[in-house]
């Protein structure tokens, strides 16, 4: 066999090789995959600045991270954002597509990771979620963000914890954090409608919960909830669109400001899919989300910068 011979074998095995190191990537961390595709294709992480990398608990996965755009020059509202992964997986590093993404929206983005199980069960995640937005709170106006200005986000599992922290108010009285600090909030994908407990993920990470009752967002719908977007995918069948429709009713029962939005052909993957590229370049989940964080977050006319970032100011 000649050198062209063996150039070409060569380039087949790599190939091979190439192929199957990614489809091995894809089907242990597509989250990743996802992050590495959307860096590229953004050139780098040269928008944005990390001004934060800390851990908030003494477990592993009680710690965020922390970016503005690169050329921010005054405070800006703050989007805190939670990843899913079933209560079981995830990690907020892998997440910095939502960061790229957010901050070329002028917002401040802060990743937030919580305990996991089989090391953590309800109500970890939510204690972990009402913890780290106690650091935002504290810490947030030093580094550019305007803790007067905080929407929370999450998908899917993410979802149900920071729309639990919005509406059920013992965990964030439980951190020291007033529930005024939420202007409002953004579900991708959530349950909140899941009794009984038929799935792993919901077994594992609720069976032992006293009173399973008591982890149903449905049943802490209250009239002077913050302002809710929820969003979901008509073809999601790992968290079904009822989950949204039927908070969106009792919200609205109630008299709580929501807006319910069902996408069409959006599944649960690529729901959270489109904040990278290059699927954001199909603007559906974008332009539902982004209206809603610009009114929730937005400075009232004249109003001055909150307490905390006058004061980090001088």
């Amino acid at each position: 066999m000649g050198w062209i011979g063996w150039t070409v074998v060569t380039f087949v095995l790599l190939a091979g090789l190439g192929f199957v190191a990614f489809r091995h990537a894809l089907e242990t961390n597509a989250v990743g995959v996802l992050n590495t595709a959307d860096r590229l294709l953004n050139g780098g992480d040269g928008a944005i600045r990390q001004v934060a990398a800390v851990r908030y608990g003494a477990d592993p996965a009680q710690k965020l991270e922390m970016f503005v755009p690169a050329a921010a020059r005054e405070p800006l509202p703050i989007v805190v954002f939670v990843h899913g992964g079933s209560w079981a997986s995830g990690d907020p590093h892998d997440y910095r597509f939502m960061a790229r993404t957010l901050c070329a929206e002028g917002y401040a983005v802060v990743l937030a990771g919580y305990r996991l199980y089989p090391h953590a069960r309800y109500p970890a995640m939510l204690e972990d979620g009402a913890a780290a937005l106690r650091w935002v709170r504290d810490n947030a106006a030093r580094l550019g963000g305007d803790p007067a200005r905080i929407a929370l986000m999450g998908h899917s599992a993410g979802a149900y914890n920071v729309v639990m922290l919005t509406l059920d108010r013992q965990w964030l009285r439980g951190a020291g954090v007033d529930e005024h600090a939420i202007r409002g909030t953004v579900s991708l994908a959530g349950p909140f409608d899941f009794l009984p407990f038929d799935s792993p993920a919901t077994i594992h990470s609720f069976g032992k919960a006293p009173d399973p009752s008591m982890t149903q967002p449905i049943n802490f719908v209250r009239a002077d909830a913050p302002p809710m977007l929820l969003v979901t995918g008509d073809s999601d069948t790992r968290v079904k669109p009822r989950n949204s429709r039927r908070l969106a009713r009792l919200l609205s029962d109630a008299g709580a400001p929501n807006q319910p939005v069902v996408l069409r052909g959006v599944t649960h993957e690529s729901i959270i899919m489109a904040f990278a590229r290059p699927f954001s370049r199909d603007r559906t989940v974008l332009d539902a989300v982004l209206p809603f964080l610009a009114r929730v977050t937005a400075r009232a006319p004249d109003a001055p910068a909150s307490v905390a970032v006058q004061a980090a100011a001088r």
